[in-house]
């Protein structure tokens, strides 16, 4: 009995096995069909995923080439900058160089300017001849004058000596015309007494 209970529990086991085994073919078999159900949105989602990488790089790409123009912008807009303060620097300078090439043209021709400088270095010079002969004419009336001034000190000098001398010989004149009234008012006297 006990090899047939076995043989039951084996032939039982076999039955289940089968009934196993086929169920797990009929189940694998589906969940084969299962998985490749999920194959499909797998592989789907795997392509989304690459092409948000690739979306991802470009987008990267894209980021750095924008930065770089960015810097690129900024760069030029320094250069401009820098042009523009060299085009006013420029401007001015040409505006300076316009005024004073107005007051050139403004300005008589140089052959007019240099026949005025010559006019008026002749008339220097005629000044400065009028001015020497002037100056000789100055000294020459200064050494007259002094000599004037000379001479009429020595006049004077002269004069006041011939009127001292005048007044002297006049006194001694009064003095001997004193002595001789006197000698002859004495001689009167005298002769009177006589």
């Amino acid at each position: 009995m006990l090899c047939s209970y076995r043989r039951k529990k084996a032939a039982a086991a076999l039955r289940v096995f089968i009934y196993s085994s086929e169920s797990a073919i009929s189940q694998t078999k589906a969940f084969l069909q299962e998985l490749k159900t999920f194959e499909l949105p797998l592989v789907k989602t795997k392509a989304v995923i690459d092409a948000n990488v690739r979306e991802k790089e470009n987008f990267n790409e894209l980021n750095d080439e924008i930065n770089r123009k960015i810097v690129e912008a900024q760069d030029d807009i320094e250069d401009l900058k820098r042009q523009l303060e060299e085009s006013k620097v420029e401007r001015k300078h040409k505006e300076e160089c316009e005024t004073i090439r107005k007051l050139i043209a403004a300005q008589q021709p140089r052959y007019e300017t240099q026949k005025l400088i010559n006019e008026l270095e002749k008339e220097i010079a005629a000044l400065e001849a009028e001015n020497t002969a002037s100056s000789r004419t100055l000294e020459l009336r200064k050494k007259q004058f002094a000599l004037l001034l000379h001479v009429v000190d020595e006049l004077q000098n002269t004069i006041e000596e011939e009127q001292k001398s005048m007044v002297e010989e006049m006194r001694m004149a009064m003095y001997e015309n004193k002595n001789i009234v006197e000698d002859v008012a004495g001689s009167s006297e005298a002769m009177a007494i006589d």
